[in-house]
């Protein structure tokens, strides 16, 4: 197939694309505890008042209109019991928020472990984002009222683990072991300080090799209170004055918190290559499908930590892209990059925009994630055209941590047919809001890849 080509943006818009970074952690920066605790009957309501409203729901996070499920009030036990979660990795892993009886099938057990614990999907970030995990007494207190049916009345849980403020027991952080030569590449942002509350947010413009590398597996890894780890190409139509020198640290924010504007005009042409969410994620494509990376260029890393304690953190991350040797690849992949620019949501109203994406050469598709800013309320992807003419294949309600699925089944396109994105957003303003990069904007965009 043709490369799926991506339109750089104008440099007026690049101005508004630092705000755009920055949004994903904005409605969880420092703040107090919301009220949302609840009379204590019973070990759920202990949970409450001492684990997950101070933890989890601060600074706007997991509180009524935050997007998030209400960790809150007296519904928050309604809104885990057998819930279906947001995440769409999370559902295709056949996890519900809370099973009762069943901790392992619970995504809240999955979430609040430390961050070194390894997952097998894409569950989304470790909670409490950049914030100390939960200590073992508290994470074994959870795993004790799940395990007796979680029941919303009733002590079922030893109460005395809620003031063990152990570590949970996990390995140390271990750097990321480098491929065997000839086997891939290994990239790297090496470890750097991240001060007390503040985020850091980092883009690394780092070399690959004098030779095509042809990369099937991407695994990445990275230090606690990571919020994600994207690699981006480059469009080949960006100007020679906004390519980054190698391997210069270039930081979206000052040490003030203000943002770096000249730091970030490669953010209008960069096109996604991979990424994750979680700390330890790793993803393989199919058999004999390798994405290729032309020789002598170069990706550029961007690293994004929150640190929302009173003490400095060190934030590190690595990727290793595996590679098999060209006689083997059957099919060169290429990465999806299609976004909605015509977006206009009138204030105060729920909004649903369709878009088609059509190829003009057949065309497979094996792997899709999705992106808007705060206002996206739920993205579906279905197919446009061919004998699965109208199948919905992914969907997400979580804006903050969509999820990256590789798909079960690929989606065959012929010429003319596609993909449908149709996404509605719930527009809480008083304004209006049209597509656009700052955090007061909107997109929605398909990305993923394809042979």
């Amino acid at each position: 197939m043709p490369p799926i080509h991506r339109r750089p943006l104008g440099l007026h818009t690049v101005l508004g694309l630092l705000a755009c970074a920055s949004l994903f952690l904005t409605a969880c920066a420092s703040g107090d505890s919301p009220a949302g605790t609840i009379a204590v009957d019973g070990s759920f309501a202990r949970l409450q008042n001492e684990v997950l409203v101070p933890s989890c729901a601060t600074g706007g996070c997991h509180v009524s209109g935050s997007g998030q499920v209400v960790l809150t009030g007296p519904s928050a036990y309604d809104g885990l019991i057998n819930a279906l979660p947001t995440h769409t990795g999370a559902r295709l892993a056949g996890l519900k928020r809370v099973v009762p009886g069943r901790p392992d099938s619970s995504l809240l057990y999955h979430r609040v472990l430390a961050p070194t614990h390894r997952l097998p999907v894409d569950l989304g970030p470790v909670m409490p984002v950049g914030r100390a995990s939960l200590s073992a007494g508290q994470v074994e207190y959870l795993v004790q009222w799940i395990a007796a049916g979680a029941p919303r009345r009733g002590e079922v849980a030893d109460a005395s683990l809620l003031a063990d403020r152990t570590a949970q027991s996990s390995a140390a952080f271990q750097p990321l072991e480098a491929p065997a030569v000839g086997s891939g590449i290994q990239l790297r942002v090496e470890p750097f300080t991240v001060a007390p509350t503040f985020e850091r947010e980092l883009f690394v413009y780092r070399r690959t090799t004098a030779t095509d590398l042809y990369v099937r597996r991407i695994h990445f890894r990275m230090r606690p209170n990571s919020h994600h780890f994207v690699i981006y190409g480059l469009d080949p139509t960006i100007p020679s004055f906004a390519v980054p020198s190698w391997d210069a640290i270039r930081d979206i924010r000052n040490a003030d918190g203000t943002m770096n504007v000249t730091n970030m005009l490669t953010m209008g042409y960069h096109v996604f290559f991979g990424g994750s969410m979680q700390p330890e994620f790793s993803y393989e494509f199919p058999a004999g499908v390798a994405l290729r990376i032309p020789a002598r260029t170069g990706l550029d890393l961007n690293v994004h930590y929150a640190n929302y304690g009173t003490a400095p953190i060190t934030g590190e991350a690595a990727v290793n892209l595996h590679t098999i040797p060209v006689g083997q690849v059957t099919k060169v992949a290429r990465t999806i990059n299609w976004g909605n620019q015509s977006i206009s949501l009138p204030a105060g109203q729920r909004t649903t925009l369709e878009r088609v994406f059509t190829v003009t050469d057949s065309t497979t598709i094996f792997a899709l994630t999705s992106h808007t800013h705060r206002l996206g309320e739920r993205f579906l992807i279905r197919i446009a055209g061919g004998p699965r003419n109208g199948e919905t294949i992914y969907e997400s309600t979580d804006w903050e941590h969509p999820a990256f699925l590789i798909l079960p089944q690929p989606v065959r396109l012929g010429p003319g047919e596609g993909l449908r994105s149709v996404v509605t957003y719930n527009n809480t303003t008083g304004n209006l809001v049209r597509f656009g990069l700052q955090s007061t904007d909107e997109m929605g965009i398909i990305f993923g890849y394809a042979y």
